[in-house]
C-alpha cells in the first residue's frame, strides 16, 4: 500500500528542512540514512526513481525515526548499529558510539601485540576495541571488562556477530580479575569527561549516551589515576598500557604514567593533529 501523495522528492526535502529546523546539522545526510534503514531505500535508490512512494508500514517508521532524532538522538541508536575498524557493531543506550579517533587505539595496541599476545580491554562499552583487535590478530587471546552489565550483553553480541571469541567479565577495572592474571597489553577508552566539559556536550551526547562511561571526576582523570597505579601488577615484563584520552590531558595522563613507572611514554596524535593515545611499558 503507497502512502498517496507523498512522492520521496517531498518526503525528504520536507524531513530535511524539519530536521534543520530541530537543529541537526547533518539533516539531510541523516534523512537519507534513516530512510534507508526504514525502507531500504538508498541515495542512489531515491536518484533512479525520485518519486516513488513509501508504503504505509514504510512510512510510520520512517516518520518515527525521524521524530527520535528531531529529539536529538543519534541516528547509530535510531538505526541501532554503528560501523567500527571496518566492522559492524549493535549500539543501543547502554553503551557509546564508537568514535572513528579510537580506531587509532585499536592501530597502535596492535604494533604491540605480538603473536599470542594476552590482551585487556577495560571499560570495553560496546566491546568495539575488544572485538577490533581479536579480528586482526585471531591468534591473541583477549579479556574485555565492564563495570555495566547491560554494556557487556551489548559487547558479547558483538563479539558473536563478528566472530570473535573472548573473555567477557563484570568488574570495575581491575577488581574482579585475580591477582595471578598477566597480559602482554592491556588498552583501555574510559571515561574521560570533567564535570564541567559534560555540561557543555552536544544534547545527542549528554541527553542520550550512559554517562557512567562519560565522566571521571571533576577533572576528567579518575579513571587514569586507577588505571595507570593499578595496571603494572597486570602486566607482563615489558607489557603495554595504551590509553585514549581528550585532546587536552595528554601531559597529565603521561605525568601519571610515569608517577607509576612506565617507560618509553608516548603521546600519539590522530589525523587531526590532536593528542588521542598515550602509551607506555613496564621496561624491559
Amino acid at each position: 500500500m503507497a502512502v498517496a501523495g507523498i512522492p520521496l522528492k517531498q518526503l525528504i526535502k520536507e524531513s530535511v528542512l524539519k530536521l534543520q529546523e530541530a537543529g541537526i546539522a547533518d539533516a539531510k545526510t541523516d534523512t537519507f540514512l534513516l530512510l534507508e534503514a526504514a525502507a531500504g531505500i538508498t541515495k542512489a535508490g531515491y536518484l533512479l526513481d525520485p518519486d516513488k512512494q513509501l508504503t504505509a508500514s514504510e512510512y510510520e517508521l520512517f516518520e518515527g525515526f525521524l521524530k527520535r532524532r528531531m529529539q536529538h538522538e543519534p541516528c547509530q541508536y535510531i538505526i541501532g548499529q554503528t560501523e567500527f575498524y571496518g566492522l559492524s557493531f549493535l549500539v543501543n543506550e547502554h553503551v557509546l558510539i564508537p568514535r572513528q579517533d579510537t580506531e587509532l587505539l585499536v592501530e597502535e595496541a596492535l604494533k604491540t601485540t605480538a603473536e599470542d599476545s594476552r590482551v585487556l580491554d577495560l571499560c570495553t562499552g560496546s566491546g568495539a576495541v575488544a572485538v577490533a583487535i581479536k579480528h586482526s590478530r585471531p591468534d591473541a587471546a583477549v579479556t574485555a571488562l565492564d563495570i555495566s552489565k547491560d554494556a557487556l550483553e551489548t559487547a558479547k553480541k558483538n563479539a558473536e556477530q563478528n566472530g570473535c571469541e573472548i573473555e567477557f567479565l563484570g568488574s570495575d577495572l581491575f577488581e574482579e580479575l585475580g591477582a595471578e592474571r598477566k597480559f602482554d597489553v592491556i588498552v583501555s577508552n574510559p571515561p574521560y569527561i570533567s564535570e564541567t566539559e559534560y555540561e557543555t556536550l552536544m544534547p545527542e551526547v549528554k541527553d542520550h549516551e550512559p554517562s557512567l562511561a562519560l565522566l571521571a571526576g571533576e577533572e576528567g582523570l579518575d579513571i587514569y589515576r586507577r588505571l595507570t597505579a593499578e595496571a603494572p601488577r597486570y602486566l607482563t615484563k615489558g607489557g603495554a598500557l595504551l590509553v585514549e584520552i581528550g585532546c587536552s590531558q595528554a601531559e597529565a595522563v603521561s605525568g601519571l604514567f610515569k608517577e607509576n613507572g612506565f617507560k618509553e611514554i608516548k603521546v600519539i596524535k590522530d589525523l587531526a593533529g590532536l593528542d588521542r593515545v598515550v602509551s607506555g611499558t613496564t621496561g624491559r
